[in-house]
């Protein structure tokens, strides 16, 4: 589900009428006044609206009314981060704004605790610190203007968990190294999106991003943090025909995908070597936006499987592998690895598949990375 804002249906945040009786110390309400360039009353009739907003949010009840995730923008409305479009329109119509959020505050609140334990493990003193941002949906980190290498470590786990993080310099500036995006990172296209599959280069050179084919049939343009890095190119899979799932994105001058996948917390970062493909009954692991880091083992490879996504025809999709590793709607084109050899993209999975931690199971399918290598004739970017 791609972010967006719903807009509010009832009493909107800074038109919403004050509340009546409320008292304020008048010299805390001069100097508000003074520090935001408005009048006394202005001040008053802001806080009002904030008070008023605040007592709606404690009205609401469940998990679409998380205060962790709520945050006042510029027109003074509170926006409220919610995780699909049914708890936005029930937010909207309690009056308040809400955004369809890539990330939950538990997940968010779960990314700061294992940056405060790697940070125990070594003070990254170039660091200045790190939070969760309900305005971005992130935890961002603040790096100083000088970055030792003591703090590398501590950026790299950062890093480890995709689009959950930003980077930024004291200035609020992104950090040059959000250019270098991990495998099992999400990108998004259109009202979509997938996960980041193998950087490799084609016989002149060119960096290309080697995905999941139905990621990249419109040859949309592929987003990164909210930032273009690449743009569809060419795919071999197509709805309602025989398919391979398996194509291409052009990657942007300037930006690397690096030949480490993310674990999303879960260790650090793998490095791949090589493409050799496993045997069927070996370990696997796969990196994906969804369900992030999941494992099991390969049960056989060129297998057949029907898919039928909403709204389209039916599509065979052949001479995928077959895993009982455990996926979701948006890991598709995430890597597969086993040990230190990449495998294969994303493709699908089971509707019914139930992901819980690292050991979920389910059925999902993955397009081999060695035949599509070969078949567009790739270099892999290795370790």
């Amino acid at each position: 589900m791609a972010a967006g804002a719903v807009p509010a249906h009832g009493a909107s945040g800074a038109d919403a009428s004050p509340a009546t009786g409320g008292q304020y110390q008048k010299d805390m309400v001069h100097a508000l006044a003074g520090s935001l360039g408005i009048s006394d009353d202005a001040a008053v009739r802001r806080l009002d609206s904030q008070a008023h907003q605040q007592a709606v949010l404690a009205a609401l009840r469940g998990p679409d009314a998380d205060p962790r995730g709520a945050w006042f923008d510029s027109a003074g409305r509170l926006t409220l981060n919610v995780a699909d479009a049914q708890a936005a329109h029930r937010v909207a119509a309690a009056g308040l704004k809400a955004r369809i959020s890539a990330h939950t505050s538990d997940e968010l609140d779960r990314v700061k605790a294992e940056l405060d334990r790697a940070a125990a493990h070594g003070v990254p003193a170039g660091v200045r610190g790190w939070g969760v941002d309900p305005a971005v949906n992130k935890v961002v980190v603040q790096v100083g203007d000088k970055v030792t290498e003591a703090d590398q470590a501590f950026l790299r786990e950062a890093e480890s968990y995709g689009s959950a993080v930003a980077v930024r310099s004291g200035d609020g500036k992104a950090v040059s190294m959000a250019t270098a995006i991990y495998p099992g990172s999400r990108m998004d296209y259109g009202n979509h999106y997938c996960s980041v599959g193998f950087g490799a280069q084609d016989s002149s050179g060119r960096q290309v991003l080697v995905t999941a084919g139905h990621c990249v049939e419109t040859s949309p343009d592929l987003y990164y943090d909210g930032t273009h890095f690449a743009k569809g190119t060419t795919t071999r899979f197509h709805h309602g025909r025989d398919s391979v799932d398996m194509g291409l994105a052009s990657v942007d001058n300037g930006t690397t995908i690096t030949p480490q996948i993310g674990t999303w917390g879960n260790g650090s970062n793998v490095a791949v070597s090589g493409s050799r493909r496993a045997p069927a009954g070996s370990d696997v692991c796969k990196s994906g936006a969804t369900s992030h880091w999941t494992c099991g083992s390969i049960t056989s490879y060129n297998y057949s499987v029907t898919y039928t996504d909403p709204g389209q025809p039916a599509t065979l999709v052949t001479n995928v592998g077959l895993s009982d590793v455990c996926d979701l709607g948006g890991d598709s084109g995430g890597p597969w690895v086993s040990g230190n050899q990449g495998q294969g993209m994303t493709s699908g999975g089971q509707t019914d598949n139930q992901c819980d931690g690292v050991y979920g199971q389910g059925v999902s399918y993955f397009e081999p990375l060695s035949d599509a290598l070969q078949y567009y004739g790739l270099t892999l970017n290795t370790a």
